[in-house]
């Protein structure tokens, strides 16, 4: 094999890793990165801080959330969901502006099931206090039996919701259509697990069986890459960080076919196709990722 091409194919790995590094990455335990928000005697650290257990009982749920806010990066956690029958219940991991009103907001929320049913996971995203953005998937595994990877990719160009590196939903930055964009305000992550059950299990129809609690969910590998805000001017939130690079400016080909395949097979509501709720389409979904 020709070494010249060897070598360019060695500086083009070193390049790509050295695209990812950031001092600002790096996985983390539990106290390094987060605080309880709600209710600790309802989160327990396990494995020595490197993973938690959240519970939800009669008395009550609980929550936890970053200690630093993050003006764009990418955020992800290893989470095991409640096994069974959860029916009733929400799991939520998300980005918050904790902001009155005009907040911008980045949602995965994870609806609970009559044992058997599929595990649905919305998503929303509010920017400048408006959502009502819904879609919803169904998953294509039981995600109650084993840990599985979901991250919030947020750049300049778009939001990527991704299960296990799938891309699920897109939502590009399209404000040269006049269509709001979250960029002004950092964001903190958050999660909680609540009682929900006027409308998280077929909208209400299903209520949490009480007999079956406490509930459990699991979190670990808490992943956070981006530049908290305030922060050291060494880690500006501009075009310098690997989430801003041309290779993250839209989905990769890969990517592309494996989103068109979750839509096409997995995707059970679209607001974007709610007629009653939206008689006309709202832009953004006319503005295409």
């Amino acid at each position: 094999m020709d070494h010249s091409y060897i070598h360019l194919l060695l500086i083009s790995v070193l390049v790509l890793l050295f695209s990812r590094a950031s001092v600002w990455a790096r996985p983390a335990t539990f106290e390094q990165d987060f605080r309880v928000t709600w209710s600790d005697s309802h989160i327990r650290e396990i494995e020595g801080g490197r993973a938690i257990q959240l519970v939800l009982d009669q008395n009550s749920g609980c929550g936890f959330a970053s200690k630093y806010q993050y003006l764009f990066g990418q955020v992800s956690m290893k989470i095991k969901l409640i096994p069974g029958d959860s029916a009733g219940t929400v799991t939520a991991f998300y980005m918050n502006s904790d902001t009155d009103n005009v907040r911008d907001e980045l949602d995965f929320e994870f609806l609970g099931n009559r044992s058997g049913q599929p595990i649905t996971v919305q998503t929303n995203i509010y920017v400048n206090g408006k959502g009502d953005r819904e879609q919803r998937i169904n998953l294509w595994f039981d995600p109650a039996t084993a840990f599985h990877t979901y991250t919030i990719r947020w750049s300049h160009s778009q939001v990527v919701f991704l299960v296990d590196d799938v891309p699920i939903r897109v939502y590009k930055n399209n404000e040269a259509k006049g269509i709001p964009y979250p960029k002004m305000q950092p964001m903190g992550v958050y999660s909680t697990l609540w009682e929900a059950d006027d409308w998280a299990t077929r909208g209400g129809l299903e209520k949490i069986d009480w007999s079956k609690a406490p509930f459990y969910a699991y979190y670990k590998d808490f992943d956070i890459e981006g530049c908290p805000v305030p922060g050291p001017a060494s880690c500006p939130s501009n075009k310098n960080n690997w989430w801003e690079g041309p290779n993250y400016q839209r989905l990769s080909d890969i990517e592309a076919r494996r989103y068109r395949w979750v839509r096409m097979n997995h995707m059970v509501y679209d607001y974007c196709t709610d007629k009653s709720r939206y008689p006309i389409t709202p832009p953004e979904c006319l503005a295409g990722y």
